[in-house]
């Protein structure tokens, strides 16, 4: 006889196997072309590149001789004002801190340090717009001309939204809908309602009736029951 505890237990494990396997880019073999990131022959002025980083694609704009323009997430500018040390290549912690903080730039970089040992893809993306890219010139030009300071966000303002609206004019993530797309299947399977309901309960059995943790709780089970 099957334990209802168990079976929570499995399906919050599978929650947690869903977000862990999830992976905000898919790219077919008959599409992708990659190339050494240390031939930067290979790539034309205005061209758009892809480079997996961590759980996502990162994007930039090449602008010739060796240089690419990107939107960075990065948590150094706030902390130190030495320039020389912000503008090293930012790491996966400055990067992440960086989308916590919602701080980030457009910057140029070299081709390596763009790329973070990984492999680059070129102009994928055009295969996904019904509309023609525009001229690799007017690209480099719009991109050149965004770089510096910016604000951050995840749903409306990434890396994949500055290269989109420099070569396509118009910002759009197609990694951004695809996570909100999966965020949204998980809140809508009623079992998730359950999930929560034993997870708040398991949390005020162990430290008992506090404001809290209780309020939080509720209002989490709660808000997936509304919207489930």
């Amino acid at each position: 006889m099957k334990s209802p505890l168990l079976d929570l237990l499995f399906l919050f494990l599978d929650k947690i196997s869903l977000f862990a396997n999830f992976k905000l880019f898919s790219m077919t073999e008959d599409d992708e072309r990659i190339a050494n990131y240390d031939d930067v022959s290979y790539f034309k002025r205005g061209d758009l590149l892809e480079v997996p980083r961590t759980l996502f694609v990162h994007f930039g704009i090449y602008l010739g001789n060796n240089k690419v323009a990107h939107l960075m997430p990065d948590i150094l500018p706030v902390l130190a004002e030495d320039t020389c040390s912000t503008q090293k290549v930012v790491t996966n912690k400055r990067l992440i801190m960086g989308v916590l903080a919602k701080v980030a730039s457009i910057r140029v970089d070299s081709v390596q340090d763009f790329a973070y040992g990984g492999s680059i893809t070129v102009n994928h993306m055009d295969s996904s717009f019904k509309t023609k890219p525009l001229s690799n010139e007017e690209v480099a030009q719009r991109a050149e001309k965004l770089v510096g300071a910016t604000s951050y966000s995840l749903l409306w303002n990434n890396c994949e939204h500055f290269v989109t609206y420099c070569r396509y004019g118009i910002p759009v993530s197609f990694q951004t809908d695809k996570f909100c797309e999966t965020v949204k299947r998980i809140i809508r399977d009623q079992r998730s309602v359950f999930v929560s309901a034993a997870l708040g309960l398991v949390l005020i059995l162990s430290v008992g009736l506090e404001p809290s943790t209780t309020l939080p709780s509720l209002l989490i089970t709660f808000s997936l029951w509304m919207a489930s």
